[in-house]
């Protein structure tokens, strides 16, 4: 059994930018009532005219020119969404034609806000398992497409993106894996705190309860999971939490003790792009040259099933 890694990474926003000035003229609201309460100051919107699977498939090809790959040399796609408002095809197998693959095995994964670190620890899963060598793990949402524009309580937190990670086999990990162990889990009794339902479907969420439930619980699990990686808080470079609102990000990542890491704040230029947010965030994070290549980071995702899923990665 071989270990992961993800050897590169990629993203993707669209265009249109909406502030929260832009906002005021929709709901009512102000730039001072978003930014105390959610940290937010602008978001990237796409058009009727980009689906989920473009965005998406801008960012997964970005990700296979930073690794010197073609399309055909992955063979497993894997796309944490939860807009996808077509069953089928899913969207892995419209990126997977989109980019020209051969013949990849594809997966769809709903798991709302956790998304992409469940999909990561499923492609990890997979290429130790042998049944995968190279994986493309993407998060894609348009939340522009489900939030209600007349509802101020949600419609100043969302954002359109996508995120992309490269997976491949890692003989040479041995104790020091490129992905570590994942940790999962979901508060099913709580599940509807976030909900994406009706026809066509609407976002909503029980934001009081959700942020307790983040706050409190969350900073002993996302520690769990440095230990069961055999790395302390204190050497993490980085900590690249779900962005859903700077008020989460900031006191949790304290909690957990990351006190030398940079803390990715992705959310106030982006908001809430869901299934999205973390590989967007480490990719601009990487792009920049913020974390150094090897060093240790925590990936940490949470929300929608009030569900969760979280590994250290080496950064690419």
């Amino acid at each position: 059994m071989t270990g992961s890694r993800v050897v590169a990474l990629g993203h993707y926003q669209p265009a249109k930018v909406l502030t929260n000035d832009d906002l005021t003229a929709m709901v009512d609201t102000s730039d001072e009532w978003i930014t105390s309460r959610v940290g937010i100051r602008t978001r990237h919107v796409g058009g009727p005219d980009e689906p989920v699977d473009e965005l998406a498939a801008h960012a997964a090809a970005k990700a296979l020119a930073s690794a010197g790959l073609q399309p055909a040399d992955i063979d497993l796609v894997l796309v944490a969404t939860s807009t996808a408002i077509d069953r089928s095809p899913s969207m892995s197998a419209r990126v997977a034609a989109r980019l020209g693959m051969g013949s990849p095995a594809v997966m769809d994964i709903n798991v709302v806000c956790s998304g992409f670190t469940h999909a990561l620890a499923t492609a990890d899963h997979a290429v130790r398992a042998g049944a995968a060598t190279r994986a493309l793990v993407i998060g894609a949402d348009k939340m522009g497409d489900i939030v209600d524009w007349t509802d101020r309580s949600t419609c100043v937190l969302m954002g359109d993106g996508a995120g992309a990670a490269v997976v491949t086999a890692d003989p040479e990990g041995g104790d020091n894996p490129g992905i570590g162990p994942v940790l999962w889990g979901s508060v099913p009794e709580m599940g509807n705190a976030v909900r994406i339902e009706g026809t066509p479907p609407r976002f909503a969420q029980e934001g009081q309860s959700v942020y307790r439930w983040a706050t409190t619980q969350l900073p002993p699990i996302a520690r769990t999971v440095c230990e069961r990686a055999g790395v302390t808080p204190e050497e993490l470079a980085a900590v690249v939490l779900h962005q859903a609102n700077l008020r989460i990000i900031e006191p949790v990542a304290r909690k957990i003790g990351a006190v030398n890491a940079v803390i990715a704040r992705d959310v106030v230029d982006s908001g809430n792009t869901s299934a999205a947010s973390i590989p967007m965030a480490l990719s601009k994070l990487v792009e920049r040259g913020e974390v150094e290549s090897g060093a240790p980071v925590l990936l940490f995702g949470f929300g929608g099933n009030l569900s969760y899923a979280g590994q250290v990665i080496r950064c690419p």
